[in-house]
């Protein structure tokens, strides 16, 4: 019965435009294709695209269904408290990344952010960082191709295992066929339009509801309405603690863990063709990311006021983007919508299986089980290693279907990988005296602990509010943890075992990098909204304002 009521009235004229999409996806495919002689070409570009590309690329590949589908739930459960994942859960890590950490990632030339362990803690943080990333992002790629084979079937009636292998036989084509620049340039359509799909149901939804004014009145819930203190989403009812965790847990441990080490999104800054390139590339993807909450989260919040099944609970928040759709938009725009979705799904899912095939081939396959071979070979393994992780995918969406919000499930990922890297890669790219047996100490144990934590909170039945928190506090609070426990593991492990020496460390650690190697001397000469930190200070001044408008 939910299915059907979710059926679209598509005609022909919508599957002509999701089919012209699907043309433009595979032609970038072959286009690429030709320019994928070696390895460094398949897996990060050549190190040869301009900044704006990198940029766009950057936003798309975080742009996916999990963005829209998570985001649009979240709007309806939280409303505006929403914004806190992207003005204070994205906007200051990015510029950070793009100020502080891209010179390190682009000037040591290392291929992946786990080849960045290697050479900075060696052997055993590197395999920890590498096998853990791996089945991360086998575990997310499922997400998308779950929320894919749902939506699909929701909206047109086509059977899941269709849909599953449509979409994946697309993304496993044009990446197998051009490597990184596929993906990234079908990221930079697929930005476009995804907007172009989100941009007209969020206006035509704002206008059936009265406008902004009417939007309030219809939702009657003040605090879907403002930002801060946030404690629906925090899971804290004390207003200060609720700030704190969200500042902390969110906003540091959470945000700075993923974007700042997430090879997802690092990888797009290393395909880039210089390093001011490189160092733009998030902060250029930062000033859409700190807009795009209006055309994601504010759909959730029109669901809320003004579709049945949303209003009376009767229907998941997930589909709350979907039901727009159905009752706003006319055929013509719809076709636009539903290939803005699949664009959204297959973005998310191309970058992940992107991301996974470079660490699988040069942290996990070249450096432990196939050393020294020509560069061919692991050009060809990079290929089989998309194939396969393609398939796995379908695997891991039967483990995200235990879900209902999917930003739970992807928050409590995120808590148990992104957090102690974090904590890992900030002590050691500061502090020299950092141990290679610390780096994977720390990992093991910080991750531990946060697995730990959910663990009791979600099988213990235990009565403690520290281990049931509502919304999505549980997921901060084993961020939290897992930081901290890195960090006080790594100290203390440090202290009795031998660092490197300190000309093992240059380019990994900033108090013995010579300071010429992370700039690029060639943006001095650049006007300011070409130069890196002008450009990262105008982005935190704006996503400022706009938390105290909406405050």
């Amino acid at each position: 019965m939910a299915q059907e009521a979710l059926r679209l009235n598509a005609t022909w004229v919508d599957y002509s435009l999701v089919a012209l999409y699907f043309i433009f996806v595979l032609g970038i495919g072959w286009a690429a294709r030709s320019k994928v002689s070696s390895s460094i070409d398949f897996f990060l570009s050549g190190r040869s695209l301009p900044a704006w590309v990198t940029g766009l690329a950057f936003i798309s590949a975080n742009l996916g269904a999990v963005e829209i589908v998570g985001m649009s739930a979240n709007g309806v459960e939280y409303g505006f408290q929403t914004m806190h994942y992207f003005w204070i859960g994205a906007i200051p890590a990015m510029v950070f990344l793009g100020i502080v950490m891209m010179p390190f990632y682009y000037g040591s030339k290392v291929r992946s952010v786990p080849e960045f362990m290697l050479r900075r803690f060696g052997p055993g943080a590197h395999l920890v960082n590498a096998i853990s990333f791996a089945v991360a992002q086998l575990l997310i790629a499922g997400i998308n191709l779950l929320l894919l084979a749902k939506v699909v079937n929701s909206l047109l009636g086509w059977p899941l295992l269709v849909t599953l292998l449509i979409a994946a036989v697309i993304v496993l084509s044009y990446i197998t066929l051009g490597g990184l620049s596929a993906a990234i340039y079908n990221e930079v359509l697929q930005f476009f339009v995804i907007v172009a799909a989100l941009v007209p149901l969020t206006l035509i939804g704002l206008h059936n509801v009265g406008g902004w004014g009417g939007l309030k009145t219809a939702l009657n819930a003040e605090s879907h309405f403002h930002t801060w203190p946030g404690t629906d989403i925090s899971g804290f009812d004390n207003p200060i603690v609720s700030v704190i965790g969200l500042t902390f847990g969110l906003g540091f441990v959470l945000s700075f863990g993923y974007w700042t080490t997430n090879f997802v999104e690092v990888q797009r800054s290393m395909a880039a063709d210089s390093l001011s390139a490189a160092r733009r590339t998030p902060i250029i993807g930062a000033f859409p990311k700190m807009f795009v909450p209006f055309v994601v989260v504010l759909p959730g919040m029109i669901a809320a006021a003004t579709v049945a099944p949303i209003m009376d609970s009767t229907a998941p928040p997930n589909d709350a983007m979907l039901y727009l759709m159905r009752d706003l938009l006319p055929n013509g725009l719809l076709g636009v919508a539903l290939a803005g979705l699949l664009a959204a799904f297959m973005a998310g899912m191309a970058a992940n299986i992107s991301a996974f095939n470079t660490v699988f081939s040069y942290d996990i396959w070249q450096t432990y089980v196939v050393k020294d071979r020509a560069d061919d070979y692991y050009l060809k393994v990079g290929r089989l290693a998309t194939i396969g992780a393609t398939v796995i995918a379908v695997g891991t969406a039967l483990i995200a279907d235990n879900f209902g919000n999917v930003m739970d499930y992807l928050q409590t990922l995120f808590g148990f990988f992104n957090a102690p890297l974090f904590a890992t890669f900030i002590l050691g790219m500061f502090w020299k005296r950092m141990t290679p047996t610390a780096g994977w100490v720390g990992l093991v144990l910080g991750t531990l602990s946060a697995m730990t934590y959910w663990g009791i909170s979600e099988f213990a039945g235990l009565e403690a509010g520290f281990f049931n928190l509502p919304g999505q506090g549980t997921a901060f609070v084993a961020a939290s943890i897992a930081f901290a426990v890195d960090i006080i593991a790594s100290i203390i492990v440090s202290l009795v075992t031998e660092p490197k020496p300190d000309h093992e460390l240059v380019g990994f650690v900033k108090s013995v990098t010579p300071k010429e190697d992370l700039v690029d001397a060639a943006e001095e000469c650049l006007p300011w909204y070409r130069r890196t930190v002008p450009l990262g200070m105008l982005c935190l001044a704006m996503v400022l304002v706009l938390n105290v408008i909406f405050a």
